[in-house]
């Protein structure tokens, strides 16, 4: 077998030639046909019976061409990749020139590679200094809605529904006389002013008395979500039934032992604003290291190449296919509710996803031109304190290695980032 590798015309991508001798590839068919034998039918044997000739001469050799190619190719592929430290990163381009039993098989794969990053000015940098305040009407804020959540529901029956009510509705829509799919519900308690219907609906509940019947007119946002729908005028058929309103909590000591372990508002209020601070820290240490980044990306050369951009664009619907799974939604059930098929989605992804992949390869870069590693206490600590979490033995978690190899390589990413700050010029 031979392996011949070329840059070709195109930046960050070789070509890999490959020759493969007949006889491996024969005895890669017979394994094909082994694997396979069951799904052929041929007269006068019993099914997957017959033997690997008779199935030839009917079916003709090419009918295992393909298996062949996929059972051979991927482990020799793989260690060609190895064995000549070429840092692939997309599938492989493969243009087949010669296959068949008992000749040779010649093929080439072109891959992309990981790029050469061109570090620019990282030690220095200057960036905003961000800070955030807590102020008080933060603090009450958060105590108003500590209040919203701990309010209590009373029943109005003395006057008609107000603005900020609770309504217990029956309601069904219609469109030209018919009604629609999905737009009928009984005793639905709906908010009035919280904005959750469509636009007009709440505002004609107000002034509504308990068993009134009324019929209101609507008209679907154009951008609404159903396709049937959008842009169409309906006519809501609404009985009341009931009218609550919330009673908020005086905000004293006592709500501050119903809510809280304090017994004083004065220690709750101080909980919040500490709460707050400690947000507020992280956030602004967040957008510091985010800028920090940008700046240090903003003076790198670099040329990234596409299969890069798609493999995290892929991982990115992952992602959003994982939380969707949380709502009882798939993605394709998404695409249709927010009009986009998937190829306008990746579209929308792309900017950040080379944003992404840019930073991952600059941090990449820094690590390599500045030798950070964590210092092996670190990284063992970091074993014990994941171990204690997770309810594991300090010593397994030590002793394993794909777990120690992961955490430093993200101490690496943590000291990087760390390195560029620290090094950065703060502004005012």
């Amino acid at each position: 077998m031979s392996v011949k590798v070329e840059n070709t015309e195109n930046k960050n991508e070789v070509k890999l030639s490959f020759e493969i001798e007949a006889e491996k590839f024969d005895e890669a068919m017979k394994k094909v046909y082994a694997k396979t034998a069951k799904y052929f039918t041929i007269h006068g044997f019993r099914k997957g019976k017959a033997p690997m000739s008779m199935v030839e001469k009917q079916y003709g050799s090419e009918i295992f061409y393909e298996d062949t190619f996929n059972e051979l190719v991927p482990d020799i592929y793989d260690t060609a990749i190895k064995d000549n430290n070429i840092q692939a990163v997309s599938r492989p381009n493969i243009d087949i020139t010669q296959i068949g039993k008992g000749k040779n098989l010649i093929f080439t794969a072109v891959v992309q590679i990981k790029p050469e990053v061109k570090l620019g000015k990282y030690k220095g940098i200057e960036i905003e200094k961000i800070e955030y305040n807590v102020s008080d009407d933060d603090v009450e804020h958060e105590l108003n809605h500590m209040a919203e959540h701990n309010a209590r529901l009373i029943t109005v029956d003395n006057r008609p529904v107000e603005k900020g009510d609770i309504a217990v509705i029956d309601f069904e829509g219609y469109i030209e006389g018919v009604a629609f799919e999905g737009g009928k519900a009984e005793k639905h308690e709906l908010e009035i002013g919280s904005n959750t219907f469509i636009p007009g609906f709440e505002d004609q509940i107000i002034g509504m008395n308990i068993e009134e019947e009324k019929d209101i007119n609507v008209t679907f946002p154009k951008e609404y979500f159903s396709k049937d729908l959008a842009g169409k005028p309906a006519v809501f058929k609404v009985k009341l039934h009931e009218i609550k309103k919330k009673e908020l909590p005086t905000l004293d000591d006592e709500f501050a032992k119903d809510v809280s372990e304090f017994d004083t508002l004065k220690e709750l209020k101080n909980s919040i604003k500490e709460k707050l601070q400690k947000q507020n820290e992280q956030r602004a240490k967040s957008e510091t290291e985010s800028n920090a980044i940008e700046a240090v990306c903003n003076n790198v050369e670099l040329d990234i190449p596409s299969g890069m951009i798609d493999t995290e664009i892929d991982n990115m619907l992952k992602d959003l296919e994982q939380r969707l799974q949380y709502q009882g939604l798939t993605l394709e059930q998404y695409y249709k509710l927010s009009g986009k098929p998937e190829t306008v989605i990746r579209d929308e992804m792309k900017e950040q996803a080379e944003k992404t992949v840019k930073s991952r390869l600059v941090i990449e870069a820094i690590i390599k031109a500045e030798d950070i590693k964590p210092d092996e206490k670190e990284v063992e600590e970091k074993l014990k304190e994941m171990a204690k979490g997770y309810g594991q033995k300090e010593e397994d978690a030590l002793k394993n290695t794909y777990l120690k190899e992961y955490i430093t390589e993200n101490m690496k990413v943590e000291n990087a980032i760390k390195f560029i700050v620290d090094n950065a010029k703060l502004k005012k």
